[in-house]
């Protein structure tokens, strides 16, 4: 019976062989949470006896990985915006880029958001963590998948879910806020995606059409009828398409349009308001 540290060095002898990226991080990781203790206390347990009921999920885990499997969907769940978001296939991981996007939504609110809406909700991180930070707004997620609307709900209880094309299904409502991070990757760059992505990441969750800009194009034309005076508005972007968007809402009903990159310095986010109605008026 092999102890703790001994099954430690070995797995990560494992992943290093089959060339995982970080391999003793991914060994601990995957250990901790299949004895359910956090990373730290695997050192304070290292003479500890491990059983087969403990190590053969663990094996399993290791498998996966090799298969080049993402490590969030071998745990079932990620840190998001100090919420535990759950996730399977049927919805993206979200990403640091997307927990930027919403801690740069929060600090632009002023407090008089009382609706917000999420668009392309997927796992429902957005709408999950906006309630959590504002639990007096209240949040409805869209998703065209019933699937990942399935994962949403396990996600967020006090959050309104419904399933449907962008917002048909709250056509008729008014909100003050909208936060979207819709499929933006061209046909042509799909293929160039890593592999693991594109074997186990939803693919309708990421490929907007060959241009990657057709869910601005028609939330350009969708969103007014659903915006109060003032409405904010928050898009992620592909890297690259902030002169694209820019173009798309630069007419019209739109003010204070922004183009933000993210901490590695790319282009990945896209603000901006519905004008008051004095001021489509001038």
């Amino acid at each position: 019976m092999k102890d703790c540290k001994s099954i430690l060095q070995l797995s990560t002898e494992f992943l290093a062989k089959n060339k995982v990226p970080r391999p003793r991080f991914v060994a601990e990781t995957l250990l901790a949470h299949f004895l359910q203790k956090k990373r730290i206390e695997l050192y304070m347990h290292f003479d500890r006896p491990l059983i087969e009921e403990e190590l053969s999920p663990f094996r399993a885990a290791l498998k996966r990985v090799i298969a080049k499997e993402p490590i969030e969907y071998i745990l079932g769940e990620v840190e998001f915006f100090d919420a535990k978001i759950k996730v399977t296939p049927d919805v993206l991981i979200p990403r640091q880029e997307t927990e930027i996007l919403l801690d740069l939504v929060c600090k632009r609110l002023d407090g008089s958001e009382k609706r917000a809406l999420d668009l392309c909700t997927g796992s429902g991180c957005l709408a999950v963590g906006l309630k959590k930070a504002h639990p007096e707004i209240e949040v409805i997620g869209v998703d065209l998948s019933e699937k990942a609307l399935a994962v949403a709900q396990q996600n967020g209880p006090d959050v309104t879910w419904l399933k449907g094309d962008l917002t048909a299904p709250v056509a008729g409502q008014k909100f003050d806020l909208v936060l979207c991070n819709p499929p933006y990757v061209t046909e042509a760059e799909y293929d160039e995606l890593d592999e693991a992505l594109r074997k186990f990441e939803p693919k309708m969750a990421l490929v907007s059409g060959p241009t990657g800009y057709e869910f601005y194009e028609r939330l350009k034309d969708d969103l007014p009828a659903i915006l109060t005076p003032g409405a904010k508005v928050f898009f992620e972007i592909g890297t690259g398409q902030g002169e694209g968007v820019l173009k798309i809402f630069s007419q019209g009903l739109w003010e204070d349009l922004r183009v933000e990159k993210d901490w590695s310095g790319h282009t990945r986010f896209f603000s901006l308001k519905l004008k008051q109605i004095s001021s489509i008026m001038q």
